[in-house]
């Protein structure tokens, strides 16, 4: 049996087990938690293959091929060439940007050579991405510091010391324009405008430049010159890997295979994507509290994709805990806090973990808030005169800003809960509500919902008592 074989045997027996005991869940974090730096290289082309498929939507042309390419490369004694692009565009990344350096890890661990692409040219072209308008270009110190700060958040999900990194700027700033326009000649325009991002663009009326068109041959011709074997990228740059594949036809190599990543949901259960700038993301250099919280908000149907984007399970492991939802053995609250586990435990140890898991179930597991002890109280009869999303951000410190509280207003995580002898009562507060006094609208909301009683603040997973209403 594999070493991975041996650590899926010890966690199927956790798994079978009571998952609201925290001594199981502290025994599965530690087992799932130490196959991330797991050495994978006794597994089978064809078993490797198909670990990288589990986490992939797209393996191109085929799962096989990839398998035939691990078997050929170990019969020359080397491993595959995997290459990551990087446009290094901002310092705070989030939780949905360690989906492909989950998957190069396993490359990693499993022999092969893995090759990040620092965009420094490529960051100062700009690729929309989804986006509507073009994007800002980039100094050399922003992509500098950009870089800096990427590498420090990701380092838990990848080792940065086992990893070549190039930059484009080797080669793209010196190609002459002989060349590249020989390349561009070779490369339909009609394939580069497949983007449905420019198409929607263009559609609506924007602006589209000639240099956002050249960005998907020149990541293309960063494949070409370090003749990539596979690249990773999100599967919404499927047509800037296909690209690749052509321009390294252009060069006489054999083209690369393509593994595209799945976009990860946002935390708000919306459908979006995870974003900052829509304020559903989990931030890496968040604390062990507030990333085990955010996960707790998640609805259960995104635990299956979160379990397969950011931990080590297998799919068999996943399925067995979705078998067990439904035979009613184990609840989806429980399964949620072990998610929680895994991912605090990948970005703070796994004692953070049980520390975040202990003060979650004290804080929010209760029946009462009153139960939980000292919580911080705002008195209406004080700051009954200012808004609520600046009592949220100077009075308790629950938000860095109001503008932060007006944005969890909007995702509905802004509430007024009233606790009786009978239970509890939620009323959620709007967006609008957010900006208008205190004193006002926890009045005026009590009176809507005729509900009286002890009246708590809920922003998030943060709890204040109001008092003096």
């Amino acid at each position: 049996m594999t070493r991975l074989g041996d650590s899926v045997q010890r966690a199927g027996e956790l798994l079978a087990q009571d998952l609201s005991s925290d001594e199981t869940v502290e025994r599965l974090l530690v087992e799932t938690g130490a196959r991330r730096y797991l050495d994978l290289t006794d597994l089978s082309a064809r078993e490797q293959a198909e670990l990288i498929a589990g986490r992939a939507v797209d393996v191109l042309p085929s799962v096989e091929e990839l398998a035939e390419r691990i078997g050929a490369a170990r019969e020359a004694g080397r491993g595959l060439t995997v290459k990551l692009g990087i446009d290094p565009t901002a310092a705070d990344v989030h939780l949905g940007h360690t989906v492909p350096m989950i998957v190069l890890s396993r490359f990693q661990r499993m022999g092969h050579d893995v090759t990040l692409i620092i965009g420094d040219i490529t960051a100062k072209i700009g690729d929309p991405s989804g986006r509507s308008s073009e994007r800002p270009p980039l100094t050399d110190e922003d992509i500098a510091r950009n870089l800096a700060g990427y590498r420090d958040q990701v380092r838990p999900f990848f080792d940065f010391e086992r990893v070549r990194f190039r930059h484009n700027s080797e080669w793209l700033a010196r190609i002459a324009l002989p060349k590249l326009i020989g390349i561009l000649a070779q490369v339909p325009a009609s394939s580069l405008l497949q983007r449905e991002d420019f198409r929607n663009r263009l559609a609506a009326g924007h602006g589209l430049t000639m240099s956002e068109l050249i960005y998907p041959v020149a990541m293309a011709i960063d494949s070409a010159e370090i003749e990539a074997d596979v690249e990773l990228g999100g599967v919404d740059q499927l047509l800037n890997m296909q690209t690749g594949r052509k321009v390294m036809e252009i060069y006489g190599q054999r083209p690369q295979m393509i593994v595209t990543m799945p976009l990860i949901e946002g935390t708000d259960g919306s459908g979006a994507k995870m974003s900052k700038s829509k304020g559903n993301y989990i931030a890496l250099n968040a604390s062990a509290d507030d990333v085990f919280g955010k996960i707790m908000s998640i609805p259960d149907r995104l635990m299956a994709p979160y379990l397969r984007a950011w931990t080590e399970w297998t799919d068999t492991e996943i399925d067995l805990a979705a078998e067990r939802i439904e035979k009613g053995t184990l609840h989806p609250m429980d399964l949620k806090k072990v998610l929680a586990g895994e991912v605090v435990a990948a970005l703070h140890g796994v004692e953070a973990a049980m520390a975040a898991r202990a003060g979650f179930t004290a804080q929010f597991s209760r029946k009462s808030f009153a139960d939980v002890g000292s919580l911080p109280v705002v008195d209406a009869a004080e700051h009954g005169g200012k808004g609520i999303a600046a009592v949220l951000a100077t009075v308790l410190e629950f938000t860095p800003s109001a503008s932060a509280a007006r944005r969890v207003a909007k995702q509905n995580g802004l509430r007024l809960v009233v606790e009786t002898g009978q239970g509890q009562e939620t009323v959620v507060l709007s967006e609008a509500e957010a900006l208008r006094p205190l004193g006002e609208v926890v009045p005026e909301k009590l009176a809507e919902a005729g509900a009286s009683g002890t009246v708590y603040l809920k922003a998030g997973r943060k709890v204040a008592e109001v008092k003096g209403v």
